[in-house]
């Protein structure tokens, strides 16, 4: 997520193998086990905004079997394409696979790096991070402050600035410019634990709208299913920066359905208030309802909480106070503005390198992408004032119904 000026920047995600809270949907039928070895994959994986080069690979060796067709832009977006049940509109739904990371800025005599944000970040989380600077190889560094020991009295009291950290590498000055050249990139290391019934770990903003999308296409397919129509599933590029990659792959799809897959907020911990929390963590999915660069469309909100209840989907309305995702750009980077929702995963300690989400949380948002892909024929999509249903779901063999949980 993506957060705007003179705000915070903000995201979310979490996840566990074998001991998932069992919650029904489809009708009584509960949900496959997490993938949470690809979840690892895409969370750990490397890609600052504008060097997504590790994590792209990852992706396009995961879809190449899912996918119709895949292809890369020249900003360096993912599209892959899920051929439908007709081309006459087009769905795109995006999930930017950038992190938060930093640039090389300069290197000084002693081979210290001094550095510029790719992303938002909080300073104060910085303290004491390990990282890796990616020059001819990747090489392991940590971040560092002046001692509390030899601070002056007001300098223990001065928030530190992100530019005032300096990235250690160990090596002389020499040592270090072999390997390392202005302008090349460094991330963050936050490798996943398993806590309680979440996941931590670095990125999951914005990796797990990745696993969403990714996860959402697999159960399609295994239960025999198409989209409704034509589905580019895009994962996108230079989100932290400003939404660059979505722009970009709307102006060349320009799709007539369009969905976000990012984190939000879960700001339930103590000290919150009760309008505070935005979500909270193992209640479901969040819908979003508002952010800072988006006003959902009503239709699409609906639409979403009506699959949720016919389908038993724990869910949550999510309103975020600032901070974006690709679905500002996808709104109104189409002519005629495309019908847009998004669908985000709480994520508590967003934009640090210790970010949490809940099982139940991921695999709710799974299970909404997955109906929302298959499901846009069964409503009302007119501006005309109405009370909308969903339409009946057209009759599908017993038999069909059965291999298909099986594929599970």
């Amino acid at each position: 997520m993506i957060g705007l000026p003179g705000a915070p920047v903000i995201r979310i995600l979490c996840v566990r193998l074998g001991k998932i809270p069992c919650y029904f949907s489809r009708k009584g039928v509960s949900s496959p086990p997490m993938n949470t070895q690809l979840f690892k994959q895409l969370c750990e994986a490397t890609g600052a905004s504008g060097f997504e080069y590790g994590i792209r690979d990852l992706i396009i060796d995961v879809m190449t079997p899912l996918a119709d067709e895949i292809s890369v832009d020249n900003i360096g977006n993912v599209t892959a394409l899920i051929k439908g049940k007709s081309s006459e509109k087009s769905i795109m739904c995006a999930a930017h696979m950038d992190e938060i990371g930093f640039i090389v800025r300069h290197i000084d005599d002693n081979g210290f790096i001094r550095i510029l944000p790719l992303g938002g970040f909080d300073p104060k989380t910085l303290t004491a991070q390990r990282v890796i600077v990616h020059g001819k190889k990747d090489l392991p560094g940590c971040m560092g402050v002046k001692p509390i020991h030899v601070m002056s009295p007001e300098e223990r009291t001065k928030m530190p600035a992100v530019t005032d950290y300096v990235v250690d590498l160990g090596m002389s000055k020499e040592e270090v410019e072999k390997y390392v050249s202005i302008g090349d990139s460094i991330t963050r290391v936050g490798d996943m634990i398993e806590m309680g019934d979440c996941l931590n770990v670095k990125s999951i903003d914005n990796r797990g709208g990745c696993y969403l999308l990714i996860e959402a296409i697999r159960a399609i397919k295994a239960a025999g299913k198409t989209p409704d129509y034509d589905l580019y599933a895009v994962f996108s590029v230079q989100e932290e920066v400003g939404l660059r990659g979505a722009q970009a792959a709307t102006l060349a799809i320009s799709p007539t359905f369009a969905f976000a897959l990012d984190v939000t907020i879960a700001f339930d911990t103590p000290g919150s208030g009760a309008h505070d929390k935005c979500t909270v963590l193992g209640k479901g999915t969040a819908v979003k309802v508002y952010d800072g660069t988006l006003i959902t469309d009503s239709r699409m909100v609906k639409f979403m909480t009506a699959l949720c209840e016919e389908n038993n989907i724990p869910y949550q309305l999510e309103l975020l106070a600032a901070g974006g995702t690709d679905a500002g750009a996808m709104q109104k980077f189409t002519a005629g503005g495309a019908i847009t929702g998004a669908i985000s995963i709480p994520v508590r300690n967003v934009h640090q390198s210790i970010e949490m989400a809940h099982k139940t949380d991921i695999q709710a948002s799974v299970d909404l992408l997955e109906a929302c892909f298959t499901s846009l024929d069964r409503w009302d999509w007119s501006w005309k004032r109405i009370e909308r249903t969903l339409a009946p779901i057209q009759s599908v063999p017993a038999t069909k119904k059965c291999a298909s949980r099986k594929k599970k």
